[in-house]
């Protein structure tokens, strides 16, 4: 079953069933217990991946894995509920999937074997590369304006961005802390820095579609 212990979905489909190819005839029969939002109850895997590809945001994310970060699910659960439009593991291919809780079969997940190999992927695809970490050249993520078009990319726990990223970005961001530690989660790090994107490309032009 895709559902964590404990989540409650819903249950077979009450009265005339729905017609439409993005209908799936089993969850209609016997219920839909995925972690899924209501608009998708009852759909087919492959439409709610088609529907979600419709619509995905310009950004990408990327997460360095050398030594098999275990923050890296979350980082994929965040992004599917932000739609990044990819998600890019650097280095190491395996990573824990249990922190995606399942979300990983709605994001779709890139492997890059090197840092060079992902920067000349990132080129191609004319993607302004977004480091973020805490070096003595990062500028502040809250006052950066942030490309429409990038991949923002996060160190494994520990290690933070490797120097060959460090190099490669075309800006490195640090986010503002206030308290006695050097740094925050690398999952939280990625979070912030995601929803930093949507409020500059989603909300913002939101609002000032609706002013004008």
């Amino acid at each position: 079953m895709e559902n964590p212990p404990g989540t409650v979905g819903v249950g077979p489909w009450e009265g005339v069933w729905p017609s439409g190819p993005q209908w799936d005839a089993e969850l209609l029969a016997h219920g839909d217990t995925r972690n899924v939002v209501d608009e998708y109850r009852y759909w087919k895997h492959e439409a709610i991946v088609a529907d979600l590809d419709s619509r995905r945001h310009n950004f990408h994310v990327a997460i360095e894995n050398w030594q098999h970060d275990l923050n890296i699910g979350s980082v994929v659960r965040t992004a599917n509920a932000f739609l990044a439009r990819e998600v890019h593991i650097i280095g190491r291919r395996r990573w824990n999937r249990r922190g995606a809780m399942v979300t990983d079969r709605y994001q779709h997940v890139r492997h890059h074997p090197t840092v060079e190999e992902f920067v000349a992927w990132a080129q191609s695809a004319g993607l302004r590369v977004i480091g973020i970490d805490n070096f003595p050249d990062s500028v502040p993520l809250e006052t950066y304006d942030l490309p429409r078009d990038c991949v923002l990319v996060f160190g494994q726990e520990g290690p933070g961005l490797t120097a060959e990223v460090h190099a490669a970005a075309d800006a490195t961001l640090s986010i503002a802390q206030f308290g006695s530690t050097r740094s925050i989660n690398a999952s939280a790090a990625a979070a912030i820095a995601m929803h930093g994107w949507v409020r500059r490309h989603v909300f913002n032009q939101r609002v000032g579609s609706q002013l004008s």
